[in-house]
């Protein structure tokens, strides 16, 4: 490995030169606002990360995954668009421009950063919120642009970070983006796609250019407090460092913060569509910690110490003024919650101490599938022991058609919400949505201690049921002659369902009489490689005509 590498990798914490553990917890808990407006209740997005005495980027700790994992930092498209739940465009540069402006030299060194800024392909316009189907492959995470006033409910969703509230009919697909030749960013790819052949061949390096995904975690619940624990490689000096906290917040309005400041883009497409999200920018903790030697040290922050450019543009620190609300629960510099117990009035506490922690926790056992539907699935399995206690947390991703190994694990699709450990040899639940029929997956379960020794790997398979008894999503023709309803033509040919042929009388005829006789002759289709090979070039002209169609 090279130089650059292995030092990323000890100051992750993989490399230990001793048998003792030396943690850092960092612990800060979410403060829920108290707006009347259910539509502004947003969760935060948060990034810690450590420097040392000079100044210098030396680890990030924890990132939420809408960042780390799904890429809203650096997707195509203009970073001032509306936002909606789980908006699929616009690159939030606005989100963690402290942390994303950081110089970090043993990234630049491996050539990782920083990153290409992604743009829309085909040389699409930045203000494009509606792509050729030529460049739209299956979305599985982000929704389309939903309009307040006709979808209100689904607004009391998390913006950016929630679900969909409703499946859309027939999936929906976006254009993954293509890198710049010219412009860079501080904020990591998405990692949770593969390529498809809509997608650019950008498509290919988003996991292996984004360091960030081990690190990314859900964002905390609001009231539960959150702590991030970090094994202190044994190679990094003893001395002064500095802990850094950065909150950001969606639509958190005030006086100087809010529409009319900060308004919507005008004279584009969809302009109606989501909220104008640019309220107060992102605010940030700072808590100076004394780490090594053999005692233990535990410093605090009830203050934020300054915040970020409200466009995103450089990664100087504000010092705080009369911009930033402090006395408002959940917004501006009260995003995190005041903390009152033994250690002292806080919202951000640091704890650096030595633990003899070296044996790693059992493997997740008895992983049992309770239900399996077309879309989702309930699991279960028994909680693991670490040496008489609970297990820190848990680390749980599944794929799709290929057994998940310890090879492939880390560019497993992450579970959003790990469930929180129980004591040992009680029954946990695993709930996954999103899902697609008649498919097998695989979840794969790591269970991980305070010094981040993780178990061995626990591996549960099913598959999903049939949509028999509902609404059929998928083409059964298309799918026995593509092999698999996630197929990329078979995606087009759904598209070209749902926004022409159900647009008029007789394409709505010709729909209702397919779904009369598809599946009977789809059953004959799945078993012959010849006639599979006949119903392609059948279909070809319709998938031609889906490629060509703009939504």
């Amino acid at each position: 490995m090279s130089k650059a590498f292995a030092l990323v990798m000890v100051l992750a914490g993989v490399v230990r030169a001793d048998d003792q553990c030396h943690v850092l917890d960092v612990s800060f808990t979410p403060q829920e606002d108290h707006l009347p407006d259910a539509k502004l209740h947003m969760p935060p997005q948060i990034v810690v990360w450590l420097e040392d005495a000079q100044g210098n980027y030396v680890d990030t700790l924890f990132i939420t995954q809408s960042i780390g994992t799904f890429g809203l930092g650096n997707r195509p498209g203009r970073f001032d668009f509306n936002s909606g739940p789980l908006w699929p465009y616009g690159r939030r540069v606005t989100t963690f421009p402290v942390w994303s402006h950081k110089d970090k030299p043993d990234l630049a060194a491996s050539g990782a950063y920083p990153f290409p800024e992604l743009e829309f392909q085909k040389g699409g316009s930045d203000s494009n919120l509606s792509n050729p189907l030529a460049v739209s492959s299956h979305e599985p995470h982000y929704c389309r642009p939903l309009n307040i006033d006709s979808d209100a409910p689904l607004w009391q969703a998390a913006i950016d970070t929630g679900t969909c509230a409703t499946p859309l009919k027939g999936g929906v697909g976006t254009d993954k983006g293509e890198f710049s030749p010219s412009k860079t960013t501080g904020y990591p790819p998405r990692v949770d796609v593969s390529r498809a052949h809509e997608d650019s061949a950008s498509v290919d390096m988003f996991p292996l250019m984004n360091p960030f995904d081990g690190v990314s975690q859900a964002t905390p619940m609001f009231g539960e407090q959150a702590q991030v624990t970090w094994p202190i490689p044994s190679l990094l000096p003893p001395g002064d460092y500095t802990i850094f906290v950065e909150v950001a917040k969606e639509l958190d309005y005030n006086a100087t913060f809010n529409p009319t400041t900060y308004p919507a883009p005008v004279g584009i497409g969809y302009a109606d569509n989501g909220l104008p999200y640019r309220g107060q920018p992102s605010v940030v903790y700072k808590v100076p910690i004394a780490i090594g030697g053999n005692a233990d040290t535990v410093a605090m922050a009830a203050e934020f110490a300054g915040y970020g450019d409200p466009d995103g543009l450089d990664g100087n620190l504000r010092v705080p003024d009369t911009t930033i609300t402090t006395d408002q629960p959940g917004s501006g510099g009260a995003r995190l919650q005041l903390v009152s117990d033994a250690q002292g009035m806080y919202r951000v506490l640091v704890d650096a101490h030595n633990v003899d922690d070296t044996t790693p926790p059992s493997t997740a056992s008895e992983g049992t599938v309770v239900t399996a539907t077309p879309t989702g699935a309930q699991l279960t399995f028994v909680a693991p022991d670490d040496s008489g206690h609970k297990v820190r947390g848990y680390d749980i991703r599944y794929r799709a058609a290929e057994p998940i190994t310890d090879a492939n694990f880390a560019t497993s699709t992450p579970l959003a919400m790990a469930p929180k450990p129980d004591d040992p040899g009680q029954v946990q639940s695993i709930a996954l949505d999103g899902l697609l029929p008649q498919t097998d997956y695989y979840v794969g379960i790591r269970a991980f201690d305070e010094c981040h020794n993780n178990s061995p790997l626990e591996v549960i398979h099913f598959t999903t049921a049939d949509n028999s008894g509902g609404e059929v999503d998928a083409c059964f023709v298309a799918t026995a002659a593509y092999g698999s309803v996630m197929a990329n033509d078979v995606g087009m040919l759904r598209r070209l369902r749902d926004r022409a042929l159900r647009n008029n009388v007789l394409g709505e005829l010709f729909v209702e009489t397919y779904y009369t006789f598809g599946p009977a002759f789809a059953n004959v289709v799945d078993r012959s490689d010849a006639l599979r090979t006949t119903a392609r070039a059948a279909l070809g002209p319709l998938v031609d005509r889906a490629r060509a169609t703009t939504y």
